[in-house]
């Protein structure tokens, strides 16, 4: 079974093929139907106790193996752990012999026999019978053991992400990393059915996107000759449902947004909404830390987390800070005050780019981006935007018009969520999407376009709301200490070779 290093891939791969020829050739089929396994792996070494002398049958990847003359030891990796089969010529028949003459790490076999303990005490199945489950035909990377510890020599980062399949046949940690992610999303259900949340299901192709500032992807349905967009977010739909009578909304969903890739940033992206009827954005701070500090604990069992060199602790209070107040402390400017040219000179100063033609919301996100969201390390709800910079949210209670109810939540100087008091005035509405169109007719293209059936539905009626946006993609990146949004992303959004 074992192959030289010294091998190039083509003799690999052609004595692979020789091996699968072999096998035909013995009557046995390299790629069976199934196989009656009665235990996995894990379940075989946690209940040997009671089963120790009774008949099982194992199935997994072989991933070692030792040839012994007549007799030979091979491990086979399951999805949770690994088992030792061993195998004796006598036992198998001369068949069962040959099969195991032409088997490679990498292929996935099955046994059936008596689970015992060998001499060095290890839990074992001890064959009479052995089958081929299928043939692999290219060698896995190599993974080398030494003193207790493990090598990997699939260490380029970026062909794991390209070849993911290989990644998870390797290594186990990466495997455990998305099971905590999977984890992680039961928990945030679990969290949200028990409140009284309903899970429904919105578009993800839309005749117009919206409820967000991002560039769609477009494209064109056949079947009525029309262009459509991959959703950016699902806010306009959840909304809806709250106009039509539902008071607790929830979506896990796919967002696609055509725009830059970086460690937090994928194209194709999951993200949690919810929206909460008579509630408003300090209902959502409350309902926001509760989420993040009762899912960390039941999936990791632990609140504090390093992200960026720095340490997270999602135990303590989150802080509830105005934008306005942090401008002053990070930039020492009056940033709802200053006129526009005012900070056009302030940010070019500072040698902070900006788009052709900036208008005020960009200017002062530029504002926030550079000056105030890398010092928020701990836990802070970053509070009471300008409304320039929220064309969905509600204008403040505090009846300053320039501000609105809104907040986003950083960690380690990273958004993890957004959320307003949603605006439901369908003229206030109206007002602020207008906005958005000249804003996009002037060159941005990250701007809303108009909606005017989500205007209708608003003058329907919907009641106070509060709404949430979290990046469950961040959070997965958090609670698995992964430094990359690639690394929580089964198959990330890569460039052609």
């Amino acid at each position: 079974m074992s192959e030289q290093p010294a091998q190039s891939l083509a003799d690999l791969l052609r004595a692979r093929r020789a091996k699968l020829d072999r096998l035909r050739a013995l009557g046995t089929d390299p790629f069976p139907l199934r196989f009656d396994r009665t235990h996995a792996a894990a379940a075989l070494l946690a209940g040997f106790a009671g089963l120790e002398g009774q008949p099982v049958a194992a199935a997994g990847r072989i991933v070692s193996y030792r040839d012994m003359g007549k007799a030979a030891f091979f491990h086979l990796q399951d999805e949770g752990a690994r088992i030792q089969a061993y195998v004796r010529k006598e036992e198998v028949g001369e068949t069962g012999w040959a099969v195991l003459q032409a088997l490679d790490l990498g292929d996935f076999a099955g046994v059936k026999g008596k689970l015992m303990k060998t001499r060095t005490g290890e839990i074992s199945v001890q064959a009479s019978s052995l089958e081929i489950l299928s043939k692999s035909l290219r060698p896995l990377p190599v993974v080398k053991e030494k003193d207790g510890q493990v090598f990997d020599a699939f260490a380029d980062k970026e062909l794991r992400y390209r070849k993911r399949y290989l990644d998870l046949a390797v290594n186990p940690q990466v495997r455990e990393v998305f099971r905590k992610r999977a984890a992680m999303i039961t928990a945030v259900r679990g969290f949200l059915d028990a409140r009284g949340f309903l899970e429904v299901e919105t578009p993800a192709l839309q005749t117009l996107y919206g409820g967000a500032a991002a560039r769609p992807f477009k494209t064109h349905l056949n079947a009525l000759d029309m262009p459509l967009f991959l959703r950016i977010a699902d806010e306009l739909y959840l909304k809806r449902l709250i106009v039509g009578g539902f008071e607790r909304v929830y979506e896990i969903a796919k967002n696609f947004r055509n725009e830059g890739m970086d460690a937090t940033h994928n194209p194709e992206f999951t993200a949690l909404e919810f929206y909460w009827a008579y509630a408003d954005y300090r209902d959502a701070m409350d309902l926001v830390e509760a989420l993040l500090r009762g899912t960390a604990l039941k999936v990791s069992g632990t609140t504090k987390f390093p992200w960026k060199g720095q340490s997270v602790d999602l135990a303590q209070p989150f802080a509830r800070l105005p934008m306005a107040e942090l401008a002053r402390t990070h930039a020492g400017i009056d940033l709802l005050g200053m006129k526009d040219a005012e900070l056009v000179a302030f940010l070019q100063s500072k040698k902070v780019s900006l788009p052709p033609k900036a208008h005020r919301g960009q200017l002062m996100d530029a504002v926030c981006r550079e000056f105030i969201e890398p010092n928020l390390i701990q836990p802070t709800f970053l509070i009471d935007y300008p409304v320039e910079l929220s064309p969905l949210a509600k204008r403040h209670r505090g009846g300053d018009p320039r501000l609105v109810e809104r907040f986003e939540l950083f960690l380690g100087g990273t958004e993890f969520a957004n959320a307003f008091s949603e605006l439901n005035d369908p003229d206030d509405q109206r007002v602020r999407l207008q906005a958005q169109s000249s804003q996009k007719a002037g060159g941005d293209e990250e701007a809303m376009p108009l909606d005017e059936d989500f205007l209708e539905a608003l003058e329907t009626g919907m009641p106070p709301t509060a709404g949430v946006g979290i990046g469950m993609d961040r959070l997965a990146m958090l609670l698995t200490g992964q430094p990359s949004i690639r690394d929580v992303i089964l198959f990330p959004t890569m460039r052609p070779l």
